[in-house]
């Protein structure tokens, strides 16, 4: 039988030490989220892959919040994040800057995830869009690229957090960590 790690062995690193790590060259971008519990959840997923900082856009609510902490534990601490008044303005600001832009949208020609090629040393701002609605239109027409997450069964999307997720650890499996 295999005994359950705890908590003190798992060799977490605190918040101080997470501000000084080199982080994976993502900055997660939220369009428009509604729910304080999905923004939450993507802070924590953020902190778990060290991702470089999420940008707030539009109603995307930010921190501090009740909701936001309740799923976030703490993420919001060590997480960089910036609010923008619209998403439009954060891609420019990282267009700007030489950040390669990816929405993870339905689009025509889409890219499979696992198809798509991270380059070493690019930094990329991935997209993820509204609940209901998913990334506004221009902003996929502003993008590089625009990936989907292959799904097969009844359903065409999946909770922003979990989609967030899966795209994170595929950009995680092709960066220098692994």
């Amino acid at each position: 039988m295999k005994r359950k790690l705890k908590n003190h062995e798992l060799n977490r690193i605190n918040v101080e030490a997470f501000k000084k790590a080199t982080k994976i060259p993502v900055i997660v971008v939220l369009d428009n989220i509604r729910s304080l519990n999905n923004i939450g959840s993507v802070f924590r997923t953020a902190d778990a892959f060290l991702i470089e900082a999420i940008y707030l856009c539009g109603i995307t609510a930010k921190p501090p919040h009740k909701d936001i902490h309740k799923t976030a534990l703490g993420a919001t601490d060590s997480v960089d994040w910036r609010y923008f008044k619209t998403t439009n303005d954060a891609v420019e600001k990282l267009k700007n800057n030489g950040v390669i832009i990816v929405s993870i949208e339905q689009v025509e020609e889409a890219i499979p995830l696992q198809a798509f090629e991270v380059k070493p040393k690019q930094k990329y701002a991935l997209v993820f869009g509204n609940e209901v609605k998913g990334v506004q239109q221009d902003i996929v027409n502003q993008s590089e690229y625009c990936l989907e997450i292959p799904q097969f069964g009844t359903k065409h999307s999946l909770n922003i957090s979990v989609s967030v997720g899966v795209v994170l650890w595929e950009f995680v499996k092709k960066t220098k960590l692994l």
